[in-house]
């Protein structure tokens, strides 16, 4: 049975999550740190009630992502979210099907689709997006398959920059703000670097040298809620974090 989190717990929490990820940007070497932004911490909130987004965003976090687009949906359209968090800013994490698009891009305080991974999925939110009357672009990560495992989604690392260059050329309504990776869950750290992380590292630096673009203008959203300390170290600079704040999911 789960424990449920006591009134304050969450922001309590969200305290320690920010200190780690506080410690850790301190911690990473001077390359590293020259190249990267302080960390976005996102709080994923998925299956969690609104009170606890309400509380985090009263604890100052802005930043949340959802897996599921129903769920986003739901609480992205709530009145007393929409009145207690103002400012909030959601993230959708989890994989995208090209008809549920537009209820993405309709959603109040939309920032970003993290897991854009086909030509097709890039479009159909670029012609979403275009047809908004607000003009704003739609900030995305292309995501990418690190690990090769089947069930998850994400380009293959030969094939980023195609990706990348359609969104650059053919997406005008889409802001590439990086790349991600979910990456295999059970890495041992201490045989070394996740080898993940290190893939989505190479991308990047391939990305950057076809785009003729700067590794600091290219984003790593990589990191959750067993590794975000370590992804930070090697240069994450979004990470995803929601049992380590909210405590454990409520699946039915």
């Amino acid at each position: 049975m789960l424990r449920i989190m006591a009134d304050g717990e969450v922001a309590k929490a969200l305290k320690c999550v920010i200190e780690r990820v506080a410690a850790a940007t301190q911690a990473r070497n001077s390359d590293i740190a020259s190249l990267c932004l302080q960390p976005r911490l996102v709080a994923v909130s998925k299956t969690k009630p609104k009170e606890m987004i309400i509380e985090a965003y009263a604890a100052g976090q802005r930043h949340f992502g959802e897996n599921y687009v129903q769920e986003l949906v739901e609480k992205a359209h709530d009145k007393e979210i929409l009145e207690c968090c103002p400012d909030i800013k959601w993230h959708m994490i989890g994989h995208l099907q090209s008809n549920k698009v537009k209820k993405v891009v309709d959603i109040p305080n939309i920032y970003c689709v993290e897991t854009v991974d086909t030509l097709k999925l890039a479009t159909t939110i670029n012609t979403a997006v275009s047809k908004q009357s607000n003009n704003k672009k739609l900030k995305i990560f292309v995501q990418v398959n690190t690990s090769g495992e089947e069930n998850k989604s994400g380009i293959h690392p030969d094939t980023v920059n195609d990706l990348v260059t359609h969104v650059q050329k053919n997406c005008p309504s889409l802001q590439l703000l990086g790349l991600m990776t979910i990456g295999a869950f059970d890495h041992d750290l201490s045989t070394g670097p996740n080898p993940d992380f290190q893939t989505l590292l190479k991308c990047r630096a391939a990305v950057c040298e076809f785009q003729c673009l700067e590794p600091k203008d290219v984003e790593l959203s990589m990191g959750m809620s067993n590794d975000f300390e370590h992804a930070i170290s090697v240069g994450s600079t979004n990470v995803r974090v929601g049992s380590t704040i909210f405590g454990a999911r409520n699946y039915k």
